[in-house]
C-alpha cells in the first residue's frame, strides 16, 4: 500500500511503521539451524534481498549448523544453503531453494541520522515477523563480536530485540533495509545494536564472489567522527568525517607505524576516509605486506605515517 494511502487511515508515526512492514515483513524469513543429529541447533531471523533467494543474517546464526531452513511469513519452508559468513562482522549470506521469492529493497546506513524512526523484523523467541519499533540511538559504535573481535561502525538504536531477533533487518520508515540486528544488551532496556546495510551489503558482495572476506588489518578498533569546520579549513580536507582510533592492538601494524589512540584517520592510500566503512573497504586482500601512507590528525597538526597492513 502507497505511503499516501496509508497516512489517510493512520497517524504519521504510525502509517511509517506500517508502510515499513508492508514493504520488507514478506522478505523476512525465519532461520532454523540444525546439528548433524537433526536436533535444533538454534534460530534467527534473515531477510531475502535478491529475487533469486540471496538471505543476509547473522554469521553467530548459521556458521556451525549442519543443516539450514528458512520460512518465510506466508508458511513456505525451504532448505538454505550457507554461501560464506564473516565472523568479523557478524554477517552470513545464505542461498533458499527456488526462485521468485520476494525480497527487500536495501537503503544507504551512513545517510542514517541520530533520531530517526527504526524498525525491527524479526522472529523473537519463535514468534514469527514480530515488528518493533524505536529510534536510532547512535551511530558509530564499537561492539565485541562473539568470536572476539570488535565490530565498528554499528548502529545502536532502542528497537526492542529478543533472542531469534538476530540477523533480522533494521528498516527505515520508508522501507529500505539501513541495517542487519545483531545483539542486545542483556540487562539494560532499549540498547540493541545493528550491523549497518553498508557493511553488510559490502561483506556479502564478496561471500558470494569468494566464499570469504578476503582483507588486511590495522590492528585499531576505530570509530566514524566529525572534523570541525576551522581545522577542515586550515588542512584543506573536503571531508567532514574521518576515522578516529579508539584502541590499538600490541604490536600490530598501527602500533607498529606509530598510530596512538585520538588520531583521526583522513586518507589511506590516498583514499579519502569518510568512516570506518572507508576504511575496511580499503583494507584489501592485497594491500597486505605493502607499505601505504596514512593521513592523519594528531590534535591540530596533520601528520603522514608509513603503515604495513598485516593480512588477515
Amino acid at each position: 500500500m502507497p505511503l499516501d494511502s496509508v497516512n489517510q487511515e493512520l497517524d504519521p508515526y504510525s502509517a511509517q511503521v506500517v508502510h515499513a512492514f508492508d514493504r520488507v515483513g514478506p522478505a523476512v524469513v525465519h532461520v532454523t539451524a540444525f546439528a548433524r543429529d537433526g536436533r535444533s541447533a538454534g534460530q534467527g531471523s534473515g531477510v531475502i534481498f535478491t529475487p533469486d533467494g540471496y538471505v543476509l543474517t547473522n554469521s553467530h546464526v548459521a556458521a556451525k549448523a549442519f543443516r539450514l531452513q528458512a520460512s518465510l511469513t506466508d508458511g513456505q519452508t525451504f532448505d538454505a544453503a550457507l554461501v560464506g559468513d564473516d565472523p568479523a562482522t557478524d554477517i552470513a549470506v545464505l542461498r533458499l531453494s527456488g526462485a521468485g521469492h520476494p525480497h527487500a529493497e536495501l537503503g544507504v546506513s551512513a545517510a542514517l541520522r541520530v533520531g530517526q524512526l527504526v524498525v525491527a523484523i524479526g522472529n523473537p523467541l519463535g514468534f514469527t515477523c514480530t515488528v518493533t519499533a524505536g529510534i536510532v540511538s547512535a551511530l558509530g559504535r564499537t561492539l565485541r563480536t562473539r568470536a572476539g573481535g570488535l565490530l565498528d561502525s554499528v548502529i545502536q538504536t532502542d528497537a526492542p530485540l529478543n533472542p531469534g531477533n538476530s540477523g533480522g533487518p533494521l528498516v527505515s520508515g520508508a522501507g529500505l533495509v539501513v541495517g542487519i540486528n545483531t545483539a542486545m544488551i542483556a540487562p539494560a532496556q532499549g540498547i540493541c545494536f545493528a550491523i549497518g546495510i553498508d557493511t553488510a551489503i559490502w561483506v556479502a558482495t564478496r561471500l558470494m564472489r569468494d566464499g570469504r572476506v578476503r582483507r588486511s588489518r590495522l590492528g585499531v578498533s576505530a570509530q566514524t567522527v566529525p572534523i570541525g569546520t576551522r581545522i577542515r579549513r586550515f588542512h584543506g580536507l573536503q571531508q567532514a568525517s574521518g576515522v578516529m582510533v579508539s584502541e590499538i592492538a600490541p604490536d600490530g601494524p598501527g602500533k607498529l607505524a606509530g598510530l596512538q589512540a585520538g588520531d583521526v584517520l583522513v586518507s589511506f592510500d590516498g583514499i579519502p576516509l569518510t568512516g570506518v566503512d572507508d576504511l575496511h573497504r580499503a583494507l584489501t586482500a592485497e594491500r597486505a605486506a605493502v607499505a601505504v601512507p596514512l593521513d592523519l590528525l594528531r590534535r591540530a597538526e596533520k601528520l603522514t605515517l608509513q603503515v604495513t597492513p598485516a593480512e588477515i
